[in-house]
C-alpha cells in the first residue's frame, strides 16, 4: 500500500524521483521582468515577472540555446537541485545534464515560469496572473486578469531569450502544455527555431479534449469559496481546486497502470466499502490525498486561466492548421506516448502526416508504457537516445 500512495502522489506533485544523478551543479532561479506586456487578445498586462532557471553555458556565439517549456501543472525547474537536501531533481533531470541526451557540456539549456503558472505558493516560481497584485487597483487580479494564450507564454519566453542575446535556439523542447509551446515556437518564430520536440502533445486541442479540460476546471466553478474569483484574503477554494487537480491525476494515468498500482484495493483492510460511505477503494483515498496537497501549492484561478490557454490552442492562431504548420521551418520530432488519453498517439500522427504534406521534416518516437499522459515525465528516458540523435542532425 505504502509504494502505490507514494507513486500516485509523486504522480499528482509532478516531483519524480529515482532517476540517474541529478543534473551537475546547484540551480539558480531567477526572475525575468518586462515593464509591461500586451496579450494577443490586446489587453496590456504591466510589471510582468517570470522565473527562469538555466544549465550549462552559453557559447561564443550563442547558437547552442535550448528552450525547454514546462507542463499545465509544472513550472521551469526542469533539472538538477536548488540545494543538495531537495527532496528531488527536476522533472527531466533523466535527460537534461552532462552526458545525457540534452547534454549541458553542450548545450546551454533554459526553462522558464508561465504566466499564470498554477504553483503560485511556491517559493521556487515566479508568475505574473490572477493572483499578482494589480496595480490599478491594489489589490489582486483576480478574473480581471487578461486572458491569455499559449502565444501569449511564448511571447513573454521570446522577450527573455532575446534579452539573453540569443537569436536563434538550436531546440524548444516540452512535455504536454509544453509541447504546445514547443509548436506554437515553431509557427510563431520560424526563423528562430532549428529544431522543435513537442512530447506527449498534438498541433491542436480539439474539441473532446476542450470539453475535458472544461470538466477539469468545474470542480473549482462549483466551489462557492470560488465566490467567481474574489477569494484572496478569504477561505479559498481548496476542495473544488483539490478535486480538479485529482481529475486531472486519473485522466493523466491509464487503466492499465492503475490495475497493477491498486487493482481493487481498500484504502485499509479492515475498512470495507460496502460497510459505510466513509471507506473508500485505496485509489480513491490516495487521489483525494494528493489532491488536497497539491491544492494547497496552487491558486484556483490560476488553473482556470491554463484551462483556457490549453482550449484556445491551435497552432497558429488565425491560419487554418495546414496553413500554420506549413510555415515551421524547424525539423520536428513528436513524442507521444503510448497509453496517452489525453493527448493520443494519433494526435502526434495526424500532425506528422500534415507536415510531411507540407514538405516539412517531421517524424515521430513513441514512448513505451502504461503510465499514460505522465510517461511524457516518468518515462521520458526511455526516448533519451532518439532526442539526442534529433539534436544532433
Amino acid at each position: 500500500m505504502r509504494t502505490s500512495r507514494a507513486c500516485l502522489l509523486s504522480a499528482a506533485l509532478l516531483v519524480y524521483a529515482g532517476f540517474a544523478s541529478a543534473y551537475d551543479g546547484e540551480v539558480e532561479k531567477k526572475v525575468f521582468e518586462l515593464a509591461s506586456y500586451t496579450t494577443v487578445g490586446g489587453a496590456a498586462i504591466p510589471n510582468v515577472r517570470v522565473g527562469w532557471e538555466s544549465y550549462g553555458k552559453l557559447n561564443a556565439d550563442r547558437s547552442n540555446a535550448i528552450l525547454i517549456t514546462h507542463f499545465f501543472s509544472g513550472n521551469s525547474h526542469a533539472a538538477g537541485k536548488y540545494k543538495p537536501s531537495d527532496a528531488a531533481p527536476g522533472y527531466w533531470d533523466a535527460i537534461i545534464g552532462a552526458g545525457k541526451p540534452i547534454d549541458t557540456d553542450k548545450y546551454f539549456v533554459l526553462s522558464s515560469d508561465t504566466l499564470v503558472n498554477l504553483n503560485t505558493k511556491d517559493p521556487n516560481t515566479t508568475t505574473t496572473g490572477p493572483a499578482t497584485i494589480n496595480p490599478a487597483t491594489g489589490k489582486p487580479w483576480g478574473m480581471a486578469f487578461p486572458i491569455v494564450t499559449i502565444r501569449d507564454f511564448v511571447n513573454v519566453q521570446k522577450a527573455l531569450v532575446e534579452s539573453l542575446g540569443i537569436r536563434k535556439l538550436h531546440a524548444v523542447i516540452g512535455a504536454s502544455m509544453g509541447s504546445l509551446q514547443a509548436m506554437e515556437w515553431g509557427v510563431a518564430y520560424p526563423d528562430m527555431v532549428d529544431r522543435v520536440v513537442p512530447v506527449i502533445g498534438t498541433a491542436e486541442v480539439n474539441a473532446f479534449t476542450i470539453g475535458w479540460l472544461d470538466v477539469w476546471a468545474a470542480p473549482i466553478r462549483l466551489d462557492p469559496r470560488w465566490n467567481k474569483g474574489d477569494y484572496y484574503g478569504k477561505d479559498e477554494p481548496i476542495d473544488g481546486l483539490a478535486l480538479a487537480l485529482k481529475t486531472v491525476t486519473i485522466h493523466a494515468g491509464h487503466f492499465g497502470w492503475a490495475d497493477a498500482a491498486f487493482g481493487r484495493k481498500w484504502a485499509a483492510a479492515d475498512r470495507d466499502p460496502v460497510k459505510s460511505w466513509d471507506n473508500q477503494f485505496m485509489i480513491v483515498d490516495v487521489l483525494d490525498k494528493a489532491g488536497q496537497a497539491r491544492a494547497k501549492a496552487s491558486d484556483a484561478n490560476s488553473f482556470l486561466y491554463l484551462v483556457r490557454a490549453n482550449q484556445l490552442f491551435t497552432a497558429g492562431h488565425g491560419n487554418s492548421l495546414e496553413q500554420s504548420l506549413a510555415a515551421i521551418k524547424a525539423k520536428v520530432l513528436f513524442v507521444p506516448a503510448e497509453s496517452d488519453l489525453i493527448f493520443p498517439p494519433g494526435d502526434s500522427t495526424r500532425a506528422v502526416d500534415m507536415l510531411r504534406r507540407a514538405g516539412k521534416s517531421a517524424s515521430a518516437v513513441t514512448i513505451t508504457g502504461n503510465r499514460g499522459h505522465l510517461d511524457g515525465v516518468v518515462g521520458i528516458g526511455r526516448v533519451g537516445e532518439p532526442i539526442r540523435q534529433f539534436l544532433g542532425q
